[in-house]
């Protein structure tokens, strides 16, 4: 997918959209990758993952919004990552099965490699 057509799916008013297409267009790579998933299995495993960052206080954005409208979808979701320049945040795109429509998106923060 080259990058325009990606920035074009990010303009959704959710409030991980607008962070991960600043990312984007702040130079951050990208892949969307061939295949698909099913969006009721996609649902379990990120609805494990809220969890996980609810517990740990992990910073997340549109995860559990990602979660209801994947356990609503019922059709099979192709998924994107979008990974910040400096590594900061990480991106998934949970997009229609040919990819031309965003149905979520969610970032989560990523451990800082400071000592």
């Amino acid at each position: 997918m080259e990058r325009k057509q990606l920035e074009r799916l990010l303009t959704g008013d959710d409030e991980a959209s607008p962070a991960a297409l600043a990312a984007l267009r702040g130079g951050a790579s990208y892949v969307v990758w061939d295949g698909t998933a099913s969006a009721d299995s996609l649902a379990k495993i990120y609805g494990r993952r809220l969890r996980h960052t609810v517990r740990k206080s992990i910073d997340t954005t549109g995860l559990d919004r990602a979660v209801q409208l994947l356990a609503r979808h019922g059709q099979p979701v192709r998924l994107g990552q979008i990974r910040a320049v400096d590594g900061s945040w990480v991106f998934m795109l949970f997009l229609s099965q040919d990819g031309s429509e965003l149905l979520a998106c969610t970032g989560v923060r990523q451990p800082s490699s400071e000592l």
